[in-house]
């Protein structure tokens, strides 16, 4: 069984930045998937905002570009969203992804962005 654990949201002010992670956990080869992070805001569908390959080719929705970075450590089995300029409209709740749309996520944390 794979269990993916998030942590690292909160409230912030826009402008401001934080970090996303989320550990992997089970009997998997972490460095041969590909990992994602999607988001949901209240009326929303979750979607996609980025993902990287097995080899850490790394793509971005249009509304993240240049201020979020994916990363990951297959050392740690880890998967990392680093989150800058951040702007109200990105509230939402953010998951994790292991393994493609058709594969793992998280329990979801909460991001908040506000004055």
């Amino acid at each position: 069984q794979v269990q993916l654990v998030e942590s690292g949201g909160g409230l912030v002010q826009p402008g401001g930045s934080l970090r996303l992670s989320c550990i992997v956990r089970g009997n998997i080869v972490f460095s041969g998937y590909s990992v994602g992070w999607y988001r949901q805001a209240p009326g929303n569908q979750r979607a996609m905002i980025a993902d990287a390959t097995h080899a850490g080719i790394a793509t971005y929705d249009d509304s993240v570009k240049g201020r979020f970075t994916i990363s990951k450590d297959n050392t740690k089995n880890t998967i990392y969203l680093q989150m800058n300029s951040l702007r109200p409209e990105d509230t939402a709740v953010y998951y994790c992804n292991f393994g493609g749309p058709n594969g793992y996520f998280g329990q979801g944390t909460q991001v908040t962005v506000s004055s």
